[in-house]
């Protein structure tokens, strides 16, 4: 099971101790995450992040990541600020950022873009997403996010659960990354819920049920959510062909208390990678869901810094290291957990 050095493109690199092994060291990162302690473990490290399609929360939690184990950021936004702008090839870019940096997060709207890159990189580099392909850190945040909602109501793991996931199945990466790493546990029932048009790629379907898992696909949300966790995602309008296309689909589905209440079980955890369209024509995922205890969204987005923290320390082999450099804050700031 080795970290040191490792680029991580894609949820098919991982087995299922190395997510555990994950998943026991981020649960390690909650002093930090939470501001109750300080390290320095990666003082002097420099993260280089390069954004080349819109992000908040994906760029900010790298970033914030990175900081809390104390090391810095230089960000890379938009093509035109970068010389990619002026015809360099990826190659390029990555010879010459991998000098400037010790480890590299990269998004970019083109499949493959990343991995073309890290090809070439001199450090290693992690997929922030490539076009409409994979997202690997979210779908780790995400079973990350199931795996302790579950645990939170007692129950044992993800093994034997039921997920339904609903939207844009087609051309959302969230959820093409976590299918496929749910492949690596045991009887998974996954109920597919969208349009036609936007279904699940039937490669991925295809892998859920070579792994054993009962897969389901429907149109209709509100007879497929007697689920343990509901997964809304939005349309992603940026990979339509036209703005026209998408707004066929928009507000095709909307999860709201009223849904919520008739038609999932009683302790249904509801999951979105963000962010939910809250515009009046969408509303994907209805705000007066907001006071409902199971609405995991936002302790879900907390958890990418957790995930994100322990890619670094073990991809920079730090991870012993952590406490060593380690001290309580100086400063009080309301309770934030």
């Amino acid at each position: 099971m080795k970290f040191s050095g490792r680029n991580i493109l894609s949820v098919g690199e991982f087995t299922r101790a190395e997510i555990e092994r994950i998943f026991e060291v981020a649960d390690r990162m909650e002093p930090y995450a939470h501001r109750r302690r300080i390290t320095k473990v990666l003082d002097g490290a420099i993260l280089g992040s390069m954004f080349f399609e819109p992000s908040t929360r994906t760029r900010v939690s790298f970033g914030c990541a990175f900081n809390l184990l104390g090391g810095e950021v230089r960000e890379t936004t938009g093509f035109e600020s970068s010389s990619l702008s002026k015809g360099e090839s990826l190659r390029d870019t990555a010879r010459v950022l991998s000098g400037y940096s010790d480890v590299i997060v990269m998004r970019h709207p083109q499949a493959g873009s990343v991995a073309e890159f890290a090809s070439a990189s001199r450090v290693p580099v992690i997929n922030g997403g490539d076009g409409a392909n994979e997202h690997p850190s979210q779908a780790l945040l995400d079973l990350y996010t199931i795996r302790k909602e579950i645990r939170h109501q007692g129950r044992a793991g993800i093994d034997g659960l039921s997920i339904g996931m609903i939207g844009d199945l087609k051309f959302g990466r969230t959820v093409h990354s976590l299918c496929k790493m749910l492949t690596l546990f045991k009887n998974v029932s996954v109920t597919l819920i969208s349009p036609r048009e936007l279904s699940m790629p039937a490669d991925i379907v295809e892998q859920l049920r070579r792994a054993g898992h009962n897969v389901v696909e429907s149109d209709n949300m509100e007879q497929s959510l007697s689920v343990d966790i509901a997964y809304a995602t939005r349309i992603q309008e940026e990979r339509f062909a036209s703005l026209e296309e998408a707004l066929m689909y928009r507000g095709r589905y909307r999860l709201n208390k009223r849904v919520y209440t008739q038609f999932c079980k009683p302790n249904t955890v509801i999951m979105h990678p963000l962010p939910r369209d809250s515009r009046a024509e969408a509303n994907e995922l209805s705000d007066d869901l907001d006071d409902n205890p199971n609405l995991a969204i936002f302790r879900q987005a907390d958890n990418g810094v957790l995930v994100r923290m322990a890619l670094f320390v073990l991809i920079l082999d730090v991870v012993d290291q952590v406490d060593l450099h380690a001290r309580d804050v100086n400063w009080y700031t309301e309770r934030r957990f």
